[in-house]
């Protein structure tokens, strides 16, 4: 036993506990967690009439007296396990408001919708892929001496994809600080898209939401260039949102043609700064806007859902474009697992984040995602359903909810979180199996003319 990693006698000292097959049980009710939440109290269920108990639970009877939970991270570089099942609650949420389902119309597959993909500005050209990088015939250098052009095709994998020809020229500055304002960039385009429907059919822009309703769903992903885009699904609606029809006048076309302009013309100002002075930040260049169609032309309604899905899981790491985990010494930067140009927006990130005219931008707090402090999703009230229906509804189907004309007293407390080395073993054995059964199972549907998508598992 000596002579075995750690890992392995860990495991084996689970396997000879009398609850072993109690603990298993709660591993896989948590689908191979890879870092569960431990709780400790009870729960006593009594009939609200005549105060009789029907139920008592307590985790003094469970393994290590604690309940294993799951951690509900939605990123599949720290638990494979949750983030799958987050991806899927953001696959129906999306859905919902692009077909319909989950308490939403299908009549909402029949208005004006959007998919709409905006970028950030370029901050200085970097190397590309799938085609020559940046071929120049005139070669030339830039003041720093570095080559203005790149004739190399690189592939999508190369290390070299998203780095600046020059780092020297790149505007990291303004790059840390187009993050930092991301948010509010995205909340002035709403408005000034509402604000452009409205004037374009001769209203008064205050009276806008009595008429119609702009609704979305958006998700943020970083490019290679470590720079943040934005995926959206637009919809036009009556003044009630999903449950009211637009107004004859509200078209696709109407829709459109207010996003692209306001794409163009929304700005964010920074504070004035000695150090910086003062900067107009604006979507990038490309614009990508496509109508949705309920007769199949265009992109696919499943199609984008799954793809809004997938994104919203990947963390700054798995990207490429930071870390997973706060930052918080000069020291942590330098010794980050990042590329040079992903450490040099950090150190941006850093020295901007010591200066008092920009403290409300909370930078060094947000070192570890270069300063961009958004949620990887965001919604509006009106757009669909909520992650908190779609739980409750997944809790209705397991069974895990009060019984009517009960009570249902609880008491928890947090008593730690994680796995052993040998308990992590076993969970990511058990979150793999389940993987494969579903992978089976969506293609046991396929075969069968089912659906054919395996986020919808």
């Amino acid at each position: 036993m000596r002579q075995l990693p750690e890992t392995d006698r860990d495991a084996i000292r689970l396997a000879q506990d009398p609850k072993f097959s109690r603990w298993l049980e709660q591993v896989t009710a948590t689908g191979g967690c890879a870092h569960p939440v431990h709780l400790a109290g009870s729960s006593t269920t009594v009939d609200a009439t005549t105060g009789e108990i029907i139920h008592h639970y307590d985790t003094r009877d469970e393994p290590g007296e604690r309940l294993l939970v799951r951690c509900r991270n939605r990123r599949a570089s720290v638990c494979p396990a949750c983030s799958r099942l987050h991806a899927g609650d953001t696959y129906h949420l999306v859905r919902a408001g692009l077909l319909g389902g989950k308490n939403v119309p299908a009549a909402v597959r029949h208005r004006p919708r959007l998919f709409v993909t905006l970028t950030a500005p370029s901050f200085g050209p970097v190397h590309r892929a799938g085609e020559p990088c940046r071929p120049r015939r005139d070669g030339g250098t830039c003041e720093h001496g570095r080559p203005l052009g790149c004739g190399t095709l690189h592939a999508p994998d190369a290390l070299a994809v998203g780095q600046p020809l020059c780092a020297a020229c790149y505007d990291y500055t303004s790059h840390v600080l187009w993050h930092a304002h991301a948010s509010k960039l995205w909340d002035r385009f709403v408005i000034d898209v509402r604000r452009r429907v409205a004037s374009s059919v001769g209203l008064v822009q205050s009276r806008f939401a009595r008429h119609a309703r702009l609704s979305f769903a958006r998700v943020a992903e970083y490019q290679k260039r470590a720079a943040v885009h934005v995926h959206a699904v637009v919809r036009l609606d009556g003044p009630n949102g999903y449950q009211d029809e637009p107004p004859a006048w509200g078209t696709a076309e109407l829709l459109l043609n207010a996003v692209r302009a306001s794409a163009r013309r929304v700005c964010v100002r920074t504070s004035y700064s000695s150090a910086v002075g003062e900067l107009e930040l604006r979507w990038g260049a490309q614009l990508d806007a496509r109508l949705l169609h309920a007769g199949g032309d265009g992109p696919d309604d499943d199609a984008v859902a799954a793809y809004v899905a997938k994104y919203v899981t990947k963390g700054a790491s798995e990207t490429g474009a930071g870390t997973d985990r706060s930052l918080t010494t000069w020291a942590d930067i330098e010794s980050a697992p990042v590329s040079e140009h992903v450490r040099a927006l950090m150190r941006a990130c850093w020295r901007l984040g010591g200066l008092r005219e920009y403290a409300p931008l909370n930078l060094r707090t947000w070192v570890h995602t270069l300063g961009y402090r958004g949620h990887i999703l965001t919604k509006s009230r009106a757009y669909s359903t909520t992650y908190a229906a779609l739980r409750a509804e997944r809790a209705h189907q397991q069974g895990h909810v009060d019984a009517p004309d009960t009570v249902t007293e609880r008491q928890w407390r947090y008593v730690g979180s994680g796995h052993t080395p040998g308990a992590a073993l076993i969970a990511a054995g058990i979150a793999e199996d389940l993987a494969e059964c579903r992978r089976h199972s969506a293609d046991a549907r396929q075969q069968g003319g089912g659906v054919h998508d395996a986020a919808r598992t």
